[in-house]
């Protein structure tokens, strides 16, 4: 039996990464996807759809959370709240959704037992993110532990967050080494059809590629 990883994927260049770098690691890759009631969530599906195939994933899990449109606090989520433009700024953005990513390795958590996986994979980025709270290293080490806290004794999750260091620039470089899809990636956080280019997601990636000296292979309004 060879070792199984969930792979947390977005649609998005990083979560991309991350699940590249857990078969370059010969995992085998159970995919999991979240629709969460965001703005760009059909684009989101048909790349991780793409990206799932690509990685030859042995699973695909496509799974809906409805309630954050409830919960709403979120530009992401609540269409009464607008996405900000005008640049990156210092604090918790209101693209920020509350908890978003304690949920998810919940989830991934349950079906790491059920499948018997040893490892879930994150695309958390730290240093270059746009400071969510929730993509925090310290963070995601505590969420380890209270994984490993209630499940089966037999059971021993290690949670794997392999670009929290990275920057952007880094992510593009080693993405594109390693052969992702990133034209099959999205992560502009209000458009679907071209990409807006002035969002807070958008213009880490453009920073990223910029630095890297690499040309963006996504389509941009702007």
């Amino acid at each position: 039996m060879g070792k199984k990883a969930v792979c947390i994927i977005s649609g998005g260049m990083d979560s991309a990464l991350s699940a590249k770098i857990a078969q370059k690691e010969q995992y085998e890759i159970i995919a999991l996807h979240f629709n969460y009631g965001q703005r760009t969530q059909n684009k989101e599906l048909a790349c991780f759809r793409k990206l799932s195939k690509a990685l030859n994933a042995s699973e695909s899990y496509e799974i809906d959370l409805d309630f954050f449109e409830q919960i709403g606090a979120s530009a992401l989520t609540d269409k009464t709240i607008e996405v900000p433009t005008g640049g990156l700024e210092e604090g918790v953005p209101v693209t920020y959704v509350p908890f978003r990513n304690g949920i998810f390795l919940s989830i991934a958590a349950a079906l790491a037992e059920k499948h018997g996986a040893e490892a879930l994979f994150i695309g958390v980025v730290e240093e270059d993110s746009s400071g969510y709270p929730d993509c925090r290293q310290s963070y995601i080490e505590q969420m380890e532990k209270a994984i490993n806290l209630g499940t089966r004794e037999e059971t021993c999750i290690q949670i794997r967050m392999p670009l929290v260091a990275m920057k952007k620039s880094e992510i593009v470089q080693k993405a594109l080494e390693w052969g992702v899809p990133l034209a099959d990636t999205w992560s502009c956080y209000q458009a679907e059809d071209a990409a807006c280019g002035v969002c807070d997601s958008c213009r880490l990636r453009l920073r990223g590629f910029e630095a890297a000296g690499e040309k963006d292979p996504i389509p941009y309004a702007l």
